[in-house]
This record gives C-alpha cells, sequence and structure tokens, in this order.
C-alpha cells in the first residue's frame, strides 16, 4: 500500500485491474503479486530491519520473510514504478525513468531483482517499508493466497504510474473516497481492500501510519450465517455487507 500526504490526509494509490486477470479481475486494489522463486534466495545489499524482525512480525520463517520484502519492492516497481531503493543505505532514488528497461525485464522475469539492484548499485531499502495485515483466501476458493500488506510513503521525486499490463486504471485517493467510490458501486473492493481502506482512515498523516503498532493475526474468513444468509465472516464483515451495494447480486461471491 503505498501512500502520500495530500490536502485532505493521507491518500493511497488504487489500481483497477485489468478484466482478462485470473484473480480479481476489474476489482480495485493495491499494487502487488507473487513471490518469485528467485526472491527468496536473492543476495541483495540491504538496509533496515533484518530478515528475522520481518519474520518476526509476520509469524513465518526467515527465508519466506526476505522473500516478502523483496517480493513487495520487486512488485511496487513493476506495477507503478516506485522503487525503494538507493545507491546508499540512508537515500533512495528520487526518479526512476532511467531504470524503465530494467522495470520491463522484470516484470517478463528476464531480470531478477538482486542481478537488478547489483547491476545498479542500489541498496534495498527494507526501513521504508511497514508490516501492515495479513489475510488467506477462503477454502471454498479454488485459487488461495496468503497474503501479507505492506506500507510504504512514496519517495520524494517518485512518480507512481499505471504503466503495467495488469491496470486499466490508477489513482490517487483518500480512503474516504475509496469507500464513497465503492458504496456507490463506481469500484468494486474485496473484504481486504476494503478493511486496510477503513483502518487507513483513521490516521492524519502518513507519519502517523509509519509509526502505528499493528498486531498482525492472520485473517481466514469463514462461511457464517448471516441473519439468514451464507456469508464470509471476518473482522467488520456486518459493516462491509451494510454498505456493499447491490448487496443481492454480491453477496454469495464475495472473496477476497
Amino acid at each position: 500500500m503505498l501512500v502520500r500526504d495530500g490536502a485532505d490526509g493521507p491518500e493511497i494509490f488504487l489500481q483497477r485491474r485489468v478484466g482478462a486477470m485470473a484473480f480479481a479481475a476489474g476489482m480495485t486494489v493495491f499494487p502487488g503479486g507473487g513471490v518469485d522463486p528467485s526472491d527468496g534466495t536473492a543476495d541483495i545489499a540491504w538496509a533496515g530491519p533484518e530478515p528475522a524482525w520481518w519474520a518476526q512480525r509476520f509469524a513465518t520463517t526467515e527465508a519466506r520473510a526476505k522473500a516478502l520484502v523483496c517480493a513487495a519492492v520487486r512488485e511496487t516497481f513493476e506495477e507503478c514504478g516506485v522503487l525503494l531503493a538507493g545507491p546508499t543505505a540512508d537515500s533512495v532514488v528520487s526518479e526512476t525513468t532511467g531504470y524503465r528497461d530494467a522495470r520491463g525485464r522484470l516484470e517478463r522475469r528476464e531480470l531478477t531483482l538482486a542481478s537488478f539492484l547489483a547491476d545498479e548499485k542500489l541498496v534495498l531499502r527494507a526501513d521504508l517499508l511497514r508490516p501492515w495485515a495479513n489475510w488467506i483466501t477462503p477454502v471454498i476458493e479454488p485459487r488461495r493466497y496468503d497474503t501479507r500488506f505492506f506500507v510504504a510513503v512514496l519517495p520524494e521525486g517518485q512518480r507512481a504510474d499505471g504503466a503495467t499490463s495488469e491496470a486499466a486504471e490508477v489513482r490517487w485517493s483518500t480512503p474516504a473516497e475509496a469507500l464513497a467510490r465503492w458504496r456507490s458501486g463506481v469500484d468494486v473492493l474485496l473484504p481486504p481492500t476494503w478493511s486496510q481502506l477503513v483502518a487507513l482512515g483513521e490516521f492524519r498523516s502518513t507519519a502517523d501510519i509509519l509509526a502505528a503498532q499493528r498486531a498482525i493475526d492472520p485473517i481466514l474468513p469463514v462461511l457464517s450465517d448471516l441473519d439468514g444468509e451464507q456469508l464470509l465472516s471476518f473482522p467488520g464483515n456486518h459493516r462491509y455487507f451494510a454498505d456493499l451495494p447491490d448487496a443481492g447480486r454480491l453477496r454469495g461471491s464475495v472473496r477476497p
């Protein structure tokens, strides 16, 4: 979740996925993607909390934690051109247009994150990320994911864009604006996205977001009875379904 300070408080970078995607087609989401096999074995110059710290926060192994952080940095760069890395452990690149070719090669899996950072003599800035949440796809779904959410502030001088084959539309929005668009039926938000926007809406600045101490407990939605209907149960589900547009059409198929 990429955030920046705006006139009305923190803004979040959102993408509407193209209709041809195998999962969450047409949904409004945060940038992200899967862990690549090379992410966990990468020999990378690293600044910030070590994998052991991330492993404790996300309740996983150090190897998996390292892969998750590397995937977060790589996917953020691939999907919106924002690079959480710099020439030194306390600096970050001010713009990324010079890495356009490498970005495309990363997205096509012709280049690994480790090779890219090494070639450009860049240090991965794990300290620019914060762990935020962990959602697991319900067992009823044919495609299942164990998703870790991170948050990072847009580095000064960099610009998030929509130059990815996976996004049909991108925009910056306050949580309130994004939730209003969802309630009006303009956008479709799956429960995990909705939940993070609700949480981010509680903060008045990006500094407050980065300073937040989050308790990260895995959330696995399960089917339960709500007012005589079989609906997914997760924190805040009553509020989600109460505000869900065209609830009769979507209630039976809501999924993270």
